[in-house]
């Protein structure tokens, strides 16, 4: 079996470094223009060079989002950013305008063209006319079935690779393509700004009663009727191997280093089991419910999804929280961590590395920079040291149960 991609999102160089340490195969990322997450921290030029050096010494393949509409004004800007991106020595761009595709191919031949989900491509006739314009790789639309999936690996040319998101947000328009945003906020959603106006709680107010809200209900659970689970296939590896997949792609641009860290930790360890036809170990399931999500479902891989959207509420689920990065740590444990969130001494926390099973280990004494005896770590960045249970590598992670009452 041909082992897939693991392909993980990369907001900013922080984001980029977790994914690569937690075992990207490759990660994508955006320039300040012409990607769907604008609020991303991006790179420009200068650090889209260091992010591809980074990756590149490290066997990871880097691509490039490229993949909003956009508008005649925005066409002379093209081509400067395509040709910055070939100097980065990039992998791949992510496209989904037709003419994008074309001036890729003119400004930037060297580099490999992605078919964004944006496009929307869900049969087979799509991906090969795709592939005879010169694209490697086609991101298929999020609403196929796995049976549609395989059907179109079966009838579509063996160099040309499917990518499928398997986890993260999910859009209850086709394939991202929504204007709701524009009409409500006048944020672009196919230009990277979407205001997830979806996400909103709405009631209805009738014309002559003004002041008067009445709820929107789908049942008599709530009037979230637009709000969409999250997608999680970690359970469910082997069906998407099945299926053909090349790459197994994770949404997250705008989410946070942590994010990045823990579901590709995750996914790692279930595409490694899989490929070794070895059942997942229960720990790296866990582990997806570690970080911020909505509830979960399967999308619409098995069919139409039977858990659709979710009425209650939009709230993230939240229930551990980052402390503190290590910086460095000795063969003893003697760690020097940056500090992210508040923590006390006495805590429970759960330390996390790369390919190790996480640790719980209770904080007995931790000083400051100093060298001072403290029992609160309070202040957003600051130095702290402490006795870890083991040795630990440079961004593992220490995090805290929010379930622990505070002190």
């Amino acid at each position: 079996m041909t082992k897939p991609e693991l392909l993980s999102p990369a907001g900013d160089m922080e984001r980029l470094i977790f994914a690569v340490t937690y075992g990207a195969d490759a990660v994508y990322l955006a320039g300040p223009d012409f990607g769907m997450r604008r609020d991303a921290g991006n790179f420009d030029g200068d650090t889209l060079r260091q992010a591809v050096d980074f990756c590149h010494a490290r066997g990871v393949k880097v691509y490039v989002t490229c993949n909003t509409l956009p508008r005649n004004e925005e066409m002379d800007r093209l081509p400067a950013f395509l040709e910055q991106v070939a100097d980065a020595k990039a992998d791949a761009f992510i496209l989904t305008d037709l003419g994008v595709f074309s001036y890729a191919e003119r400004y930037a031949p060297q580099i490999e063209r992605h078919i964004s989900t944006q496009a929307g491509i869900v049969n087979y006739a799509s991906a090969c006319m795709w592939h005879s314009l010169g694209a490697k790789r086609v991101v298929l639309a999020r609403e196929l079935t796995l049976e549609e999936i395989r059907e179109i690996r079966e009838k579509t040319p063996k160099d040309l690779e499917l990518e499928a998101f398997v986890h993260g947000s999910m859009c209850v328009s086709f394939s991202g393509r929504c204007l709701l945003s524009n009409y409500m906020t006048g944020r672009d959603a196919n230009r990277g700004a979407c205001a997830q106006p979806c996400r909103y709680q709405y009631a209805l107010v009738e014309e002559k009663r003004p002041g008067e809200y009445f709820p929107i209900l789908e049942d008599e659970t709530g009037t979230y009727i637009m709000n969409a689970r999250d997608l999680c296939m970690i359970d469910h590896v082997p069906d998407l191997l099945d299926a053909g997949i090349d790459s197994f792609k994770i949404e997250g641009r705008a989410k946070t280093a942590y994010y990045a860290a823990v579901v590709t930790n995750a996914y790692r360890h279930a595409i490694d089991a899989a490929c070794a036809g070895g059942p997942l170990d229960p720990v790296w399931r866990a582990e997806v419910d570690k970080v911020s999500h909505r509830h979960y479902g399967t999308g619409f891989f098995y069919g139409r999804p039977e858990q659709g959207q979710y009425y209650e509420h939009s709230r993230y689920l939240r229930d551990w929280t980052v402390v503190a990065y290590v910086t460095s740590c000795d063969e003893d444990g003697n760690a020097i961590l940056t500090q992210r969130n508040r923590f006390w001494e006495g805590d429970v926390l759960e330390l996390l590395q790369p390919d190790k099973k996480p640790v719980l280990f209770r904080v007995e004494k931790m000083f400051n920079v100093d060298g001072e005896a403290i029992n609160l770590a309070p202040h957003p960045e600051m130095t702290v040291k402490l006795k870890l249970p083991c040795q630990a590598g440079r961004n593992a992670i220490l995090r805290r149960c929010n379930l622990q009452s505070e002190k």
